[in-house]
């Protein structure tokens, strides 16, 4: 445990690129969004939500854990082998590091939602981090579905990563081609089996719960194929 602890705090060295660029870049795209719309006088509002402005730009820390998480994978697991770090320290190490960041970061997000409330969605009516399903449960809700969203996100750019510290480019375009042929096959599935009154009806009753809970499984899933992968790469 120690030696994760050790792998973990020899990640934050450059701590600005996982703590600050993050939030800087969402900084950036919710000042946007409060002058669009604070200029706007007439927006789309969902059904049911007359009162309020959605912007739907939160992914934008989302996206943003992701990138990041590559970009450490390319920057520090060569320097860490050279340290003589096993690629499981490293990968363990690099995973608790992502999971402090996502409570970390997803209690932030959590505790912006009743600031948004009080000053009546930033005195324009805007909803920015009270997201429609995903983000407008109890506390407590909130805060587990960001910390999956931010940790699946961050061990999807881990594994990106390790994909072109092994493979290079060709590896990322053939892991990017592999997603969209699984999509495709499943689409393809649904048109012909005719099945997308299944497939909706298990979209309609999903619960926030229940896709928390699917992407929890889906971030395990990844974090065992990055597993996988590191366990291959030369460097």
């Amino acid at each position: 445990m120690k030696t994760l602890v050790r792998v973990g705090r020899f990640s934050l060295a450059d701590w600005p690129e996982f703590v600050t660029l993050p939030w800087l870049a969402q900084g950036l795209v919710f000042a946007l969004d409060l002058a669009v719309f604070a200029a706007s006088p007439q927006v789309t509002r969902p059904a049911g939500h007359s009162g309020m402005k959605y912007a739907g730009a939160l992914a934008t820390i989302y996206i943003v854990f992701a990138i990041v998480a590559a970009r450490s994978i390319s920057k520090r697991l060569p320097f860490a082998l050279a340290l003589g770090v096993s690629r499981r320290s490293f990968y363990a190490g690099t995973a608790l590091m992502a999971a402090v960041l996502a409570v970390a970061d997803g209690l932030v997000l959590t505790l912006l939602q009743p600031i948004e409330a009080a000053t009546g969605g930033w005195g324009i009516h805007l909803h920015f981090f009270r997201v429609p399903f995903l983000l407008e449960g109890p506390w407590y809700q909130t805060w587990l579905t960001s910390f999956v969203g931010l940790a699946l996100m961050f061990v999807y750019g881990m594994w990106c990563g390790l994909i072109y510290q092994r493979w290079n480019i060709f590896g990322v375009l053939t892991f990017a081609a592999i997603q969209m042929l699984a999509l495709t096959a499943g689409l393809a599935i649904a048109f012909r089996d005719n099945s997308w009154h299944r497939v909706g009806h298990f979209f309609t009753t999903l619960t926030i719960g229940g896709l928390t809970g699917a992407l929890a499984v889906i971030a395990v899933a990844l974090l065992a194929g990055g597993y996988v992968t590191i366990r291959r790469v030369t460097v």
